[in-house]
Order: structure tokens, then C-alpha cells, then sequence
């Protein structure tokens, strides 16, 4: 009813003009050059009208042709857009799907379509990754790493490929890179964190540990592997203060105390540590330089004093007795030892030096002994790490006797790092 109402206004406005312009009197006379014309003014008006309306329509359609080359670019650029896009969808979708040949194949037409923006690489690294081929993903993500933009993209997925290949060193420098452009992310830190465990970089470890990692056992590791003796001193004293019965630490901190010319404090160290826990390593700091047996005894007689009734501390001094040839008193020792539930091979080894070979073997063929093994894996060491070797978990290798609990457990997180 609207369009009818509108339409009738409209042909009553044009019949209202078309009667107007037929009422003008008057005539219209107009000479070009030896043309002359003359009509009446209605027909004049209406031939006005004529050529301005095609004067109008000539010069719209120069317009047109003029202007005809921009707008042909802009359709193929909005074409090639849409073709790019739907390119890039169909990337994602053929990644989502695992699906290789087709995330390759739709990633090279979004970069031809698109070029080489930071989502059409990224898609082109991840679908190189996904199809094996790690030079063509590295080069994608060296071309994100130099765009300020997408720098930590690029970063973070060169990381990913030196993790892979077990390159650290090199994962850890484009971590510290990557922690340029986005400082502090949660991922960061951890993926920091994860490299610097596999590459052995203890203080870095150390500072980027968070509240799951075992941060005694990574000063104590930091110590040890520190160049600089007052850095090595203080870090092993922070670990040995958090928990003085971790023998490395207490070890660590000592020699790096004796290595100060402080043996009166590196002494007074292992014996409180030896006072928390008992452990052989303590018992062979605590004897090192002193060849004597009547002064290693008599060292070790101090050094046990707070845990002489200990069955670690008897077979300590069942073991020196006998090797300064008291056979009595390493006999005794080694009585005590038993009767405190000490039944290890290490133990009846020594009792068949002393008395009973016979009866002692037989007991040392089926004993075991303490060991540092990890609690993730059970893979049995000879010295103590602060990373598992076999499987990578991280604080987990505690002193123990296999099959049984631990005999020195100390600040053992439940933290492991995946394998590769």
C-alpha cells in the first residue's frame, strides 16, 4: 500500500512539473556559429534538461573507464582475500585433523593468496612440522622470529624444535630470547625451567624453580658446579641450612669450607649432618685427608657422638676398628649394627673379614645395600644426581635400599620432566 501511495505522489509530482514547464511562455532563440535555433520555451527547458542529463551520464562513464584499472585490483584483492581465507580455514581444520598432504597444501595456497603474514607462517610452520619436514618449519619460524609482532611465536616454536632434537643449549637461548617480548608468561618460565634441567645450567634452574621443584637438590647441584668458590660456598650453605640431612649438600658445603681454609666449621657441618642422617658419604667427607686408622677412628668418633647408638654410625665404626686391627671392637660394632636392624650385604661383607665367613657370606648373597636410586624409575646410581638420568625426574634419586623405604629421603617432589 506504502509502494502504491508513493508511487502516485511521485507520478503526480512529475505530471504537476511536465504541466509547469508546458506553461512557461516565451520562445528560445540560440545561434552556434551559422546554426541558429529557435523553439518555444517548454522545448527548451526540456532539451536543457536532455543534455545536462547526458552530459552527466558522459562524464560518470569516463569516470568509470578512468577509474576502471584501481577497481579491477581491488575485486582481485578482495578475491584473493577471500580465497586466502577460506584457505587458511581449511589449513586449521586439515591440522586439527592431522591430516598432512591437505594442511601442506592449503598452507603454501594461503601464503600465495595472502603472502606472508604471521598467521599464514605460522599455519605453513605447524603443517612442515606435522608432515616431518623440520627445515621448511624452521624456516617459517625464522621468518615470524623477525617481526616484533610475532617474534615470540617464532620463538617459542624454534624452541619446541631444539627441545625436540635435544639441543638445550640452544633452547635455552631462545627462551632467554623469547622472554624479551613476552616476560614472565607461565609457559615461559616453565619451558626455561625444563631447559635448564636438560642442559645442566643449575643456577638457572635454581632461579626459575617454582614451588614443584626441589630447590635443596638444585642448589646442592648449582654448588657443585659452580667455578666461582664464594658463589659454590654460598649456595651450598643455602642448601645444607634447608635441610640438613641431604648428605651432598652437607658434603658440598663442607669441601667448599675446607677449600676456605674453615675446616674447624666444615667439621662441626658434618657432624650436625651426620646427627640428622646418617650417610657414608658424610662418614668419607668427614675422613678425607686423614690416612692414620687410629685418627680416623678417632675422628670418627667425634663426628658420631650425637648418633653413636645409630646402626649407620656402628658399621662406621665396625669398618675402622677393623681396619686398625681391632678385631674386638669392630666385632661388637658389627653386632650392634644387626641388633639396631641392619641386615645389608655391605654389613655381613665386613662380618665375614672379621669372624664367621661362612654363616656371613650366606646372609651377604642375599642382602642388598642402600643405593641412590630414583624413585621414579628405580635406576640405581653410584653417586647422587639431582636430575634421573633414565627418566628425567627431578629430585626423585633418594638414598635407599631397593624393594624397601627410603633409608635417607629427603625433599622428594613428585615433579618428572617428559622424556626427549
Amino acid at each position: 500500500m506504502r509502494r502504491i501511495l508513493a508511487f502516485l505522489i511521485l507520478s503526480a509530482a512529475f505530471v504537476a512539473l511536465a504541466w509547469w514547464v508546458a506553461a512557461i511562455p516565451g520562445h528560445l532563440d540560440l545561434t552556434i556559429g551559422g546554426v541558429s535555433i529557435e523553439t518555444s520555451a517548454p522545448v527548451g527547458v526540456t532539451l536543457g534538461g536532455v543534455a545536462l542529463l547526458v552530459t552527466y551520464l558522459l562524464l560518470r562513464l569516463l569516470v568509470i573507464l578512468v577509474t576502471l584499472p584501481r577497481r579491477w585490483r581491488r575485486w582481485r584483492a578482495a578475491r584473493r582475500r577471500l580465497g586466502g581465507e577460506r584457505a587458511v580455514t581449511r589449513a586449521l581444520v586439515a591440522l586439527a585433523a592431522n591430516a598432512e598432504m591437505p594442511a601442506r597444501r592449503q598452507a603454501e595456497r594461503a601464503r600465495k593468496l595472502l603472502g606472508d603474514t604471521p598467521q599464514t607462517l605460522l599455519i605453513a610452520a605447524e603443517a612442515s612440522r606435522l608432515a616431518g619436514d623440520d627445515k621448511g618449519a624452521a624456516a617459517a619460524y625464522e621468518a615470524l622470529a623477525k617481526d616484533t609482532e610475532s617474534a615470540f611465536l617464532g620463538l617459542r616454536g624454534l624452541f619446541r624444535q631444539a627441545a625436540a632434537r635435544g639441543d638445550w643449549q640452544e633452547a635455552m637461548r631462545l627462551a632467554r630470547r623469547a622472554e624479551v617480548h613476552a616476560p614472565g608468561k607461565t609457559w615461559l618460565v616453565a619451558e626455561r625451567a625444563e631447559a635448564a634441567l636438560r642442559a645442566g645450567d643449575w643456577d638457572a634452574a635454581l632461579a626459575l624453580a617454582g614451588p614443584d621443584l626441589p630447590r635443596v637438590q638444585l642448589a646442592t647441584a648449582a654448588a657443585l658446579a659452580n667455578p666461582d668458590p664464594d658463589l659454590a660456598r654460598n649456595l651450598a650453605k643455602r642448601a645444607w641450612k634447608q635441610d640438613p640431612g641431604f648428605a651432598p649438600a652437607a658434603v658440598a658445603y663442607a669441601k667448599a669450607l675446607r677449600a676456605s681454609g674453615r675446616d674447624a666449621r666444615a667439621a662441626a657441618v658434618l657432624r650436625r649432618s651426620w646427627s640428622a642422617a646418617p650417610h657414608p658419604d658424610i662418614a668419607e667427607a668427614a675422613l678425607d685427608g686423614i690416612a692414620e686408622p687410629m685418627a680416623r677412628l678417632r675422628a670418627a668418633t667425634a663426628l658420631i657422638r650425637d648418633r653413636a647408638e645409630d646402626a649407620e654410625s656402628h658399621l662406621l665404626m665396625a669398618r675402622l676398628s677393623h681396619e686398625a686391627g681391632l678385631a674386638g671392637e669392630a666385632r661388637r660394632h658389627v653386632e650392634a649394627a644387626h641388633a639396631k636392624g641392619m641386615d645389608e650385604r655391605r654389613l655381613w661383607l665386613l662380618a665375614a673379614k672379621i669372624g664367621d665367613a661362612g654363616e656371613a657370606l650366606r646372609r651377604a648373597a642375599i642382602a642388598s645395600d642402600p643405593a641412590w636410586i630414583c624413585g621414579q624409575c628405580g635406576t640405581s646410581l653410584t653417586a647422587w644426581q639431582p636430575v634421573c638420568p633414565h627418566c628425567h625426574a627431578v629430585g626423585r634419586i633418594a638414598w635407599r635400599t631397593r624393594g624397601k623405604g627410603p633409608a635417607a629421603l629427603h625433599g622428594e617432589p613428585a615433579k618428572a620432566l617428559p622424556a626427549g
